[in-house]
Parts: structure tokens; C-alpha cells; sequence
């Protein structure tokens, strides 16, 4: 895994902006499209808001989400609502070009097949996507591969539903989906985060981040996780 390590959170969100503008660019002159997706976090939303500021051909860029809650429409709760208020307001970004995971389906089962099958009809079969971001929680966590989930399990689908975490129920993009990624963008910040990115950078399977593959991977932090 390649890192790189900035003074600040900011300097982290600002980098990282800058990095998907350049892989976007280099995706759409290639394949005629870039396709991200976006977990949900402090640093993330402002990231999307610096990235909300580069000229790009917003018409050709498809936004995913690597997981969500499952709770109402607008809830503060939910990653969507950040990432809509990141994007929508600052560019000419197309709102049908962010795709939410279905949460407030009655049948998430179902849902979330659905929700594999529109990323293959993007993405192709099986689903490659140009770059998905991911977080590291202080519990070893990422996307919502929480510890102890049967989601982390699932090796047969590209999106899972999980059992509550901090109180709701999740969709979750799986192991296998995220593994075949052309680049996965770690964003890790902050102290509490400390002993969480030693055990990644491990490659320690006994958390959840472990498991997700170093070989395309790119780790942006800042000094306070210098370890």
C-alpha cells in the first residue's frame, strides 16, 4: 500500500480531492466515464467539497455509495444527505448520476441486489469501479464490515445487508466487490485511529479493514496517525 502522510486533516481532505480530480480525468479520456464510490466521515465530506471546486466533466462521473444507513430520506444519519449537500449546491454535478443504496426498501434483501445489479449495469460483470474510498473506524471497521457481522462473510455478492451497528441496520459493498477495484483511497485521520492503521498496514485480517486488498491501494493520513 503506498501512503502518504500530511500535516493536517484538511491537507488530507484537500490531497485527496486533488487525487480522484486527476483519476476522474485519466478514467473518462480512457473509458469514457469515472465511477467512485464514497463512504461516509468528517474528512470525506470535506473532501467532496474541495473536490466540488475542480472543473471537471461532472456529466460523466457516477457516484456510489460504499455503505449507508438504514434510515428515513434527508436524515442526518445518512451519507447521502452529505454527499447531495457536498456536490449538488457547488457544481453541475447530475443528481440521477448519484446512485443512493435503496435503505428504505421494504424487502433490504432484495434491495441490495438491486442495488449490485445497477453497479453492473455501469460497471460491467463482475463490477469494476475506478475508485472506491474507504475510512477506518476505531474498531477496525470499514465500508460497514463491522466486527462479528455476518456481512463479512459474504463472498457471493457485491452488496450485503447487515445486522445494527450503533443502532441501525446498514448496506455494505462486500469483500469481494471492493477487491476488485481498480484503486481503493484509505482516509484515516485522527489519534483514536492510531493502533487501527497499524494492524491495516499489517495487513491483519482479525479486523475488518485487514482483509481488503493492499495490492491497488493508496492510504492518505495525517501526522497526528504517524506511527
Amino acid at each position: 500500500m503506498q501512503t502518504t502522510v500530511l500535516p493536517t486533516e484538511d491537507q488530507v481532505a484537500l490531497v485527496a480531492a486533488k487525487w480522484i480530480a486527476t483519476e476522474a480525468r485519466q478514467a473518462i479520456a480512457e473509458r469514457g466515464q469515472f465511477l467512485l464510490a464514497v463512504s461516509g466521515g468528517k474528512t470525506p465530506w470535506v473532501m467532496l467539497g474541495h473536490l466540488a471546486q475542480e472543473s471537471l466533466p461532472w456529466s460523466q462521473m457516477h457516484f456510489f455509495q460504499v455503505d449507508e444507513r438504514v434510515a428515513p430520506e434527508g436524515d442526518e444519519d445518512r451519507n447521502l444527505t452529505h454527499l447531495r449537500q457536498c456536490l449538488l449546491p457547488q457544481t453541475s454535478f447530475p443528481q440521477d448520476n448519484i446512485h443512493p443504496m435503496p435503505v428504505n426498501a421494504p424487502d433490504l434483501a432484495a434491495a441490495a441486489d438491486s442495488y449490485a445489479a445497477s453497479l453492473a449495469g455501469f460497471a460491467g460483470q463482475p463490477a469494476v469501479l475506478d475508485v472506491i474510498h474507504l475510512g477506518l473506524g476505531a474498531d477496525g471497521h470499514t465500508a460497514s464490515l463491522v466486527p462479528g457481522d455476518a456481512a463479512l462473510t459474504v463472498l457471493d455478492r457485491d452488496v450485503a445487508v447487515t445486522g445494527l451497528y450503533q443502532n441501525r441496520l446498514r448496506m455494505t459493498m462486500t469483500y469481494p466487490l471492493l477487491n476488485r477495484a481498480r484503486s481503493i483511497l484509505w482516509l484515516a485521520t485522527g489519534p483514536s485511529k492510531r493502533e487501527m492503521l497499524r494492524r491495516l498496514l499489517a495487513g491483519d485480517a482479525g479486523i475488518p479493514a485487514g482483509s481488503v486488498s493492499q495490492r491497488q491501494a493508496l492510504l492518505m493520513t495525517d501526522q497526528s496517525l504517524t506511527l
